[in-house]
């Protein structure tokens, strides 16, 4: 998220506004354990992987299972409020939907965000459009991170 913390603030509520909309869309209670659960993964920069969710929320819920992080993950994920990002060996989640693209290292496996400068703008090709409905776009440059490169 932008780094000034009432931008912060207002990023966070307006995603845990649509989590709630969207879940009662969906006729899901907005349960304690799914909001901890999606909110880790919206306040969070990172892009955690379902390991690190079940950490975090663990610490306000002490019952909540792994499985239980994984299945809701996966449930947030079909319902379009957030992504999956990263290597498939190892799995990471990005709570934040605005237009951007991931650089994901094929050495350590960070994910980090790139957001598009004033003026550029992501096109979605033509022939997407005409297969059907695109409803998300998930650009991911792979490559070797800096951090990585130094510790050869």
């Amino acid at each position: 998220m932008n780094n000034h913390p009432n931008t912060q603030k207002e990023e966070l509520h307006k995603r845990l506004e649509r989590f709630q909309n969207q879940c009662r869309e969906k006729g899901l209670r907005v349960t304690k354990q799914r909001q901890e659960i999606f909110r880790t993964v919206a306040e969070s920069c990172a892009h955690p992987s379902a390991e690190a969710v079940f950490v975090s929320v663990r610490k306000n819920l002490p019952n909540v299972s792994l499985d239980t992080v994984y299945r809701t993950l996966a449930s947030l994920e079909e319902m379009d409020l957030l992504t999956r990002v990263g290597l498939s060996s190892k799995a990471r989640f990005d709570g934040d939907l605005r237009p951007h693209c991931h650089f994901v290292c094929t050495r350590c496996g960070e994910v980090y965000d790139i957001f598009p400068q004033k003026g550029e703008a992501f096109t979605l090709p033509a022939g997407a459009r005409e297969l059907g409905e695109v409803k998300q776009v998930n650009l991911q440059f792979r490559g070797i991170c800096k951090k990585c490169q130094g510790h050869k």
